[in-house]
């Protein structure tokens, strides 16, 4: 009996210091759910799961924040209704691949109630916002900067996005995770990264690990196949973890 009571005791202690992920502030669920978001991208909610990536990342009203390499502009929406019209959202977007191609996130900041999107050049020696930020946010990208052909100097990137951010700032990283241990060339094979060389990579930048999210995890995905192969599109193994600049 004694046993029993001191094993119960012990669970109850484990419960009260594991996170609790709070519901989304009223700004980030209007955000989610605003009604001029397209079908494609509210069809992708139960998947990417926006409000609870929006809640963990401590996103409030009139913030400024960079959308890292926005792709087609998913998070770009709901980061610009969360912030509203006193907020900014900065799309940092690589050169297009074409002189005739415009980025998602241009053609997002021409719409009617996304007035506060500005659009970013990314260069290759990494981040340069106008004004420093809240928060810096990455979904799916950040194994990019380890992509062969672009030749980036990941240390000197990381570097920028620290210098980016006001102190006390926030970098909020979700990926597609690795086989624990698997080295970086899978960025390339798999579009995959081992969340240990994230973490290695920004911390040696200066930033602090603040807090891991396993909203995104899949333990049915094997980590083996690529991203894109339509066994496991959209049902990936995805790490979230949130960095500090200290003040």
């Amino acid at each position: 009996m004694a046993r029993s009571m001191l094993f119960a005791a012990a669970a109850l202690a484990v419960l009260a210091a594991a996170p609790a992920w709070a519901a989304p502030g009223p700004h980030i669920a209007a955000a989610v759910a605003d009604t001029s978001r397209p079908a494609a991208d509210t069809a992708r909610d139960a998947a990417r799961k926006p409000a609870e990536m929006l809640e963990f990342a401590q996103v409030q009203p009139g913030q400024k924040v960079v959308d890292l390499i926005p792709g087609g502009g998913y998070f770009t929406r709901v980061l610009s209704k969360a912030v509203g019209g006193e907020g900014v959202v900065y799309a940092a977007a690589p050169p297009p691949s074409s002189p005739d191609a415009q980025p998602a996130a241009a053609k997002i900041a021409a719409e009617p109630g996304y007035g506060n999107v500005k659009v970013l050049a990314l260069p290759g020696g990494g981040l340069n916002p106008p004004e420093p930020v809240d928060l810096i946010f990455t979904a799916q990208n950040y194994h990019d900067l380890h992509l062969k052909r672009l030749n980036l100097d990941v240390a000197v990137v990381d570097k920028s996005l620290f210098e980016a951010l006001k102190p006390g700032g926030a970098l909020v990283v979700v990926d597609h995770a690795a086989v624990a241990g698997a080295p970086i060339e899978v960025a390339d094979t798999l579009h995959r990264i081992d969340p240990a060389i994230v973490k290695r990579e920004l911390e040696a930048a200066g930033f602090e690990l603040e807090a891991e999210n396993d909203a995104l995890r899949n333990p049915a995905d094997p980590k083996t196949a690529n991203v894109f192969a339509p066994e496991i599109r959209g049902k990936t193994d995805q790490f979230v973890l949130r960095f500090r600049k200290p003040k």
